[in-house]
């Protein structure tokens, strides 16, 4: 099952992908959610009503023309991103390679919707690219088993975690430098966890700025897998539906390259994974 969030006369709309295209579902049932979150914490149940009714939608369902992609959860609880997930990462940047999972969280003001621009700010030309798989909380968890932490996932989705570098180097929380508004971008689809290998092993993800391969690895090289991030998290805090996971990105970011490539007005950039889709986003200077 593949979710779009979008918008559609000024208000926001969930739509189902299909073969005959994207569903609008609040034209083939009025009783489903407008809202991702909300159909998640509805449960599975709910899911597979709202992909029943859309294989039986009518033609005036299916969304025709441009889409305006929203963020796929606007308002999740807790955004958690995972820092140097990746041994190639962590070797490029000259750090230590981590014991435990590197946490840090982020706004839903720095997130934009597919195809919407990521703004370069006027303070910084350090705007770099990463590319990240998103995990997305199913149900509640707290202290949860480890051999069960993958039940607590809906589902995935793709992230460009875009960092401002020499902001974020001000600080050793990283926090300023991750949480520019409008530097990331999550979706373009939300794809349920039965569609994808378990905790979304063995995925090839690249990153590409106007075309050029700049990150190209696979998710086996996440040195601590889904699983063990959700464990660790619940052993820490409660985990809500809607809550989302950044899984850490390989490497080949830009502040690292000689001479460093940092994102400008003008560039466009995807964020592959396979079987999940193509995250897409140009880049606009701040006005």
């Amino acid at each position: 099952m593949r979710f779009v969030a979008f918008k559609k006369d000024g208000q926001a709309r969930l739509g189902v992908r299909t073969d005959a295209g994207l569903v609008d579902l609040s034209v083939v049932d009025k009783s489903l959610p407008t809202e991702l979150k909300q159909l998640i914490i509805l449960g599975k149940g709910a899911m597979n009503k709202a992909v029943r009714a859309a294989k039986k939608a009518p033609p005036k369902a299916i969304v025709k023309g441009r889409v305006s992609y929203l963020p796929l959860i606007p308002d999740p609880q807790k955004i958690l991103c995972i820092g140097l997930n990746y041994k190639d990462h962590a070797a490029e940047a000259n750090l230590k390679v981590p014991s435990y999972p590197v946490m840090f969280v982020r706004f839903p003001t720095s997130f934009v919707g597919h195809n919407q621009p990521l703004i370069r700010p006027k303070v910084s030309k350090h705007f770099d690219y990463e590319a990240e798989m998103v995990a997305v909380i199913g149900k509640k968890a707290r202290n949860i088993k480890k051999s069960e932490a993958l039940n607590y996932v809906a589902g995935y989705s793709i992230a460009n975690e875009g960092s401002i570098r020499d902001f974020q180097m001000k600080s050793t929380t990283w926090t300023q430098g991750k949480n520019f508004d409008q530097t990331g971008s999550i979706g373009p689809e939300f794809v349920t966890a039965d569609e994808l290998p378990a905790g979304g092993k063995g995925l090839g993800i690249q990153c590409r700025v106007n075309g050029k391969v700049l990150q190209d690895s696979n998710t086996n090289e996440m040195i601590f897998d889904t699983k063990t991030l959700i464990y660790e998290a619940a052993r820490c805090f409660t985990l809500l539906p809607g809550d989302i996971i950044l899984t850490g990105t390989p490497a080949g970011v830009g502040f690292v390259r000689k001479p460093p490539i940092y994102l400008k007005h003008g560039d466009k950039c995807e964020i592959e994974i396979e079987k999940i889709g193509i995250l897409s986003n140009p880049v606009r200077n701040e006005k």
